[in-house]
C-alpha cells in the first residue's frame, strides 16, 4: 500500500494508549488496530480528524505516501 498510517509513532510521542485514543475518538480498538496495521482501505475525514484532535497532530503527521512496487497500476 502508498499510503502508510503512523498511528503508532504519535501514540508514542503523546505516551497515550490505543484504549485511551479509542475512548477520546469514539471508535473501536479493533479499527485502530486495523488502521495501524497497514489493513484499511480507506479512512473517514471525521475519523482522521478525531484523531488528529485527540494526539493534538495534523493529518499530515499520521499519514505518509510511499512509492510501492507497482509499476503504474492504479
Amino acid at each position: 500500500m502508498a499510503i502508510i498510517i503512523n498511528i503508532d509513532v504519535m501514540l508514542a510521542k503523546r505516551k497515550m494508549s490505543v484504549t485511551e485514543l479509542s475512548e477520546r475518538v469514539g471508535i473501536t480498538m479493533a479499527n485502530i488496530s486495523i488502521l495501524k496495521n497497514g489493513k484499511a482501505k480507506a479512512i473517514r475525514l471525521s475519523t482522521l480528524e478525531g484523531i488528529c484532535r485527540a494526539l493534538d497532530c495534523q493529518p499530515g503527521d499520521i499519514l505518509e505516501f510511499r512509492e510501492d512496487d507497482r509499476d503504474g497500476e492504479l
